[in-house]
């Protein structure tokens, strides 16, 4: 800081370094109020250029987190539909064994088997109903691979890295199905050989077990994945906060003591404004 000469008042230094300390006190004081008004610590890039760099990298990641959670959610939604869908068609499916048990009794007449049939029929209509009706965004999650034997696929983003895993949706579990998947019921017949029936009926639920099985076990992992990236989401929007956004009650603290330093600041710098008048005693 300069030397004040009170004797030489052209320059007036003791003002001028008050009006210096002012300004200081004055450009601190407005960087912690822009700090308590937007809640950053870093409001640009000149403020912490490493900061910045730092939390810009935590930044992209939070939010590529955050994404890879929410196709997680979407995934495990589209499953759960999926099971809806295997699990009402395996009910059916009971429903139509009991009738296919029922048929083989021996006290049961052809006009009762016929009737039996008729109501098998309506079974396997419904599960038809059901398969094409249990859909995501279009895309038919029971059907598909019946006829082809080559399921149709859906890769849901399981990691933040951008890998990806494929479920096999196309289980192909219409009646219609050709029998190389799926649970082709397309033919059975109660009436004619109840017992042939309920073979087929066995193997299909047999085969929805198995289905039911596996969405299960997919949606295990993707809940998972989901548990194990939601702790990592978490340690880095915790990581990104203490870079970027202010702590509050200190930048309160900071702002507090400032405001008086102003205030005594411009208080000296008034007093200094006087000093120089003393010499004019010299010439009295």
């Amino acid at each position: 800081m300069a030397g004040v000469d009170l004797t030489r008042i052209a320059g007036n230094i003791q003002a001028l370094n008050s009006l210096n300390s002012l300004n200081k006190i004055n450009n601190q004081l407005a960087a912690h109020q822009l700090r308590l008004s937007t809640g950053k610590q870093i409001n640009e890039a000149a403020d912490d250029p490493a900061g910045m760099s730092i939390a810009t990298t935590f930044d992209i990641r939070r939010q590529s987190l955050s994404t890879v959670l929410k196709s997680i959610g979407d995934g495990k939604n589209l499953l759960a539909t999926a099971e809806g869908g295997l699990t009402k068609i395996q009910d059916i499916l009971v429903k139509m064994k009991n009738k296919a048990l029922e048929a083989q009794g021996d006290t049961i007449g052809a006009d009762e088997k016929a009737a039996i049939q008729k109501q098998v029929v309506s079974f396997r209509n419904e599960i038809d109903d059901i398969v094409s009706a249990t859909e995501w965004n279009g895309t038919k999650l029971l059907s598909g691979s019946a006829g082809s034997g080559t399921p149709s696929s859906l890769a849901f983003l399981t990691g933040a890295d951008g890998s990806t895993t494929s479920f096999d949706l196309g289980q192909g579990f219409a009646i219609s199905g050709s029998g190389t998947s799926g649970i082709n019921l397309s033919a059975i017949d109660v009436s004619s050989s109840a017992s042939a029936a309920m073979t087929a009926i066995n193997s299909a639920i047999d085969l929805l077990k198995t289905g039911i099985a596996d969405v299960g076990s997919f949606t295990a992992r993707l809940t998972f994945k989901e548990e194990a990236l939601t702790i990592a989401h978490a340690n880095t929007e915790a990581a990104y906060n203490r870079i970027m956004n202010a702590d509050m009650a200190n930048e309160q603290v900071q702002a507090s003591k400032l405001m008086i330093l102003q205030q005594t600041a411009t208080a000296m710098l008034s007093q200094a404004n006087m000093a120089p008048q003393f010499v004019l005693s010299l010439f009295q």
